[in-house]
């Protein structure tokens, strides 16, 4: 045993079969890391146009019941994804440092 503190897990912006959440264990400097902040980026703007959208066509009065359902079900996953990020980050800083013990 090296005396040294695990470090803690990340929850991963994606889900692994049957909808399972995905972790990797690390210092966030790693490749997973590095692929997962990256996802988590594209999703966030993503997640922005989706806003801008989604009140563009609030201003539309000729927008149609079908495109607003569309709309709505983008912006539910969208919020699950930002959810799952929001959850990922809170998580990591709650955690314990990893640094020297006293």
């Amino acid at each position: 045993m090296t005396g040294r503190i695990p470090d803690a897990a990340r929850l991963l912006p994606w889900a692994g079969p049957e909808g399972k959440p995905c972790y990797v264990i690390g210092d966030g400097t790693g490749h997973l890391s590095r692929i997962a902040n990256d996802i988590e980026s594209v999703q966030l703007a993503m997640a922005a146009e989706l806003l801008d959208h989604a009140a563009d066509m609030l201003d539309d009065r000729q927008v149609t019941a079908a495109q607003l359902r569309y709309v709505v079900a983008r912006l539910a996953e969208s919020l699950h994804d930002v959810h799952r990020i929001a959850r990922s980050r809170g998580e990591r800083l709650a955690a314990p440092s990893a640094g020297p013990q006293g």
